[in-house]
């Protein structure tokens, strides 16, 4: 049965046992939670369990240290986290405690987090390899080299310390890259949701309506369906969408703008990555419609090199080439496309690449370069494709008409076997479906 993380222990546990058989008999891995980070005074930030810690087990709690020990006869799998607590539960809400983990989230053994410094020396002799993520959490670190010091101490008494010291992520970024089929459904869920969010904002723009106001009907629609957002929501109105990561989202949409909106939830976890622009009134001026068209046909040449086989970097190649012969047909460009793709002269229009992986973070883990070489793709990986083009309001040497132009679409996109799927397929993209749907408001 699946519980509040939408997938069920035993899909927790199988990946558990696949990150043990990688890293071996004689490795162990730890895996601290997330910390609580103060907003201001006796206010925190919301609390987001550590992506790799929430990948392996679900556990949403803070305070907490996951201990993967392969091999061990008392038990592999070992957290230690928060006891109850009924005075602290009274203010903070319930916690599960060690015995209620267990129960739970199917591991093998939970301990109070306070007695992590005395049983984690123990556990670490005798294992040669300690797989963890050093330089996340500097404090932890400190306390991981304490007990590593408290094992060497023992050496003339027989003790074995840990020789090796590796990044986890060599293991741990590869798995969590490739979806299974459980997540696909929880990814295509967070999708579904802010399609419903974008067609909102779309629906609800006037001119005149301020950027937060489309923001509240974005994330209300997230929160709705149980969602949050995956990052902080971009709604840039006019020149504002030239600003590749707008944070201020306070002004006024006026006639003849367009608005770029970037915005996903995040749905147990697992993030999906939108971007639509749009005019606030609900039509297009020709300029708009020219650059708009360009992008749209960039991300398709992208998502035509999305297939088995390809390396990652085709579609980013393919995109830019559209782009720069689009932009010297246009007239801001000039010169030869040849020349033009060499000296990488649309950066002054495009200056961020095609796309990203996906998943539980909005940014996700995975290699994308191979001993410097693009990586191929495979069925199972999910990525954005997301090309744009803006042009400065400022930007006095091309024509008055192109100044504040700013425009970015993006979807999300799994590798299949065969054609690719596109999760967020179900929103309006090209000029005349965006027209369309706003004017069925």
């Amino acid at each position: 049965m699946a519980g509040a993380s939408g997938l069920p222990a035993a899909a927790y546990a199988k990946r558990r046992k696949q990150l043990m058989r990688l890293a071996g008999d004689e490795a162990i891995l730890v895996l601290p939670a997330a910390l609580e980070r103060i907003r201001s005074r006796d206010t925190h930030f919301p609390y987001r369990q550590d992506s790799d810690l929430w990948y392996l087990t679900g556990f949403p709690e803070p305070e907490a240290v996951l201990v993967l020990v392969p091999g061990r006869k008392h038990g592999e799998t070992l957290l230690f986290c928060r006891e109850r607590d009924p005075e602290r539960e009274g203010w903070d809400g319930p916690r599960f405690g060690p015995e209620g983990a267990v129960e739970a989230f199917g591991l093998d053994d939970a301990y109070p987090i306070e007695d992590l410094d005395d049983i984690l020396p123990g556990l670490l002799e005798g294992r040669s390899r300690v797989y963890y993520h050093f330089g996340r959490d500097a404090d932890f670190d400190l306390k991981l080299i304490g007990w590593l010091n408290r094992v060497r101490a023992m050496v003339r008494q027989g003790a074995q310390p840990p020789h090796e010291f590796l990044e986890l992520g060599h293991l741990l970024d590869e798995m969590r890259l490739f979806k299974d089929r459980d997540e696909l459904k929880l990814m295509q869920r967070a999708a579904d949701i802010s399609v419903q969010a974008h067609v909102a904002a779309m629906q609800a723009a006037r001119p005149g309506i301020r950027e937060y106001e489309l923001q509240a009907q974005i994330e209300c629609v997230f929160r709705m369906h149980d969602a949050v957002p995956a990052y902080g929501s971009i709604v840039g109105a006019g020149a504002n969408a030239c600003v590749l990561h707008y944070r201020d989202n306070n002004a006024a949409a006026r006639d003849g703008d367009l608005v770029l909106v970037d915005a996903g939830a995040e749905y147990r976890g697992y993030a999906a990555d939108i971007t639509r622009t749009f005019p606030v009134n609900g039509r297009f001026s020709k300029e708009q419609r020219a650059l708009h068209d360009l992008v749209g046909a960039a991300q398709a040449a992208a998502l035509a090199q999305a297939r088995p086989g390809v390396a990652y970097e085709a579609g980013h190649i393919a995109a830019v080439e559209i782009l720069t012969d689009g932009l010297l047909r246009l007239g801001l460009l000039k010169g030869k496309l040849a020349k033009n793709l060499a000296d990488a002269s649309y950066k002054r229009f495009y200056r961020h690449k095609t796309g990203h992986w996906l998943g539980l973070d909005v940014h996700d883990v995975g290699d994308y370069r191979f001993d410097g070489q693009s990586r191929l793709l495979e069925p199972g990986m999910v990525f954005t494709i997301e090309p744009g083009l803006y042009v400065s309001a400022d930007d006095n040497t091309v024509d008055a008409k192109w100044r504040g132009i700013g425009i970015r679409t993006e979807d999300d996109v799994l590798v299949t076997k065969d054609a690719p799927k596109v999760l967020t397929d179900k929103l309006a993209r090209s000029a005349d479906e965006i027209e369309a749907l706003m004017a069925a408001r």
